[in-house]
């Protein structure tokens, strides 16, 4: 089964998406071989449960991703390139947390020499407790619908 995302003239301002993810042992772990980022906070549980955090966290980039990965399925297929992604930590993630991502589409800017246009987006995870975990910010180039005729 292939997912196809939205075409950029499908897409609405003020049109809303997202997804939910458990966050696994698993993900902390992988978090650590990605990135090459064995900071305590995220491998080590003694340490982690001294720190201001209580446990061990998610790493920021592995969250960042988790988030943005919502915005790259809403536009599987049609996306051109991710071109910003910003992310505000409110709150840490840990294994056992289910992360609720909810995106807006708060602007789009039509880019005729790209046969499509950017969509400018707002989103905010919660977790399974409803506190914001994080928000974040999003631009993505989207093709529009080829239309196919004959001259």
């Amino acid at each position: 089964m292939v997912f196809h995302g939205k075409w950029y003239d499908e897409i609405v301002v003020g049109e809303t998406f997202g997804a939910s993810l458990t966050v696994t042992e698993t993900h902390l772990v992988i978090g650590a071989g990605l990135f090459g980022d064995f900071n305590p906070l995220h491998v080590d549980e003694e340490f982690a449960r001294k720190s201001m955090f209580g446990s061990r966290i998610l790493h920021g980039p592995l969250t960042s991703a988790l988030v943005a990965a919502p915005a790259g399925m809403f536009v599987a297929g049609t996306a051109i390139a991710y071109l910003e992604h910003s992310c505000r930590f409110k709150a840490p993630v840990r294994a056992g947390d289910t992360l609720t991502t909810k995106w807006t589409v708060k602007a789009k800017h039509d880019k005729p020499r790209h046969k499509g246009g950017i969509i400018v987006l707002e989103g905010a995870s919660t977790n399974q407790k409803g506190e914001v975990a994080v928000l974040a910010e999003g631009k993505l180039l989207v093709s529009a619908r080829q239309v196919s005729g004959n001259a």
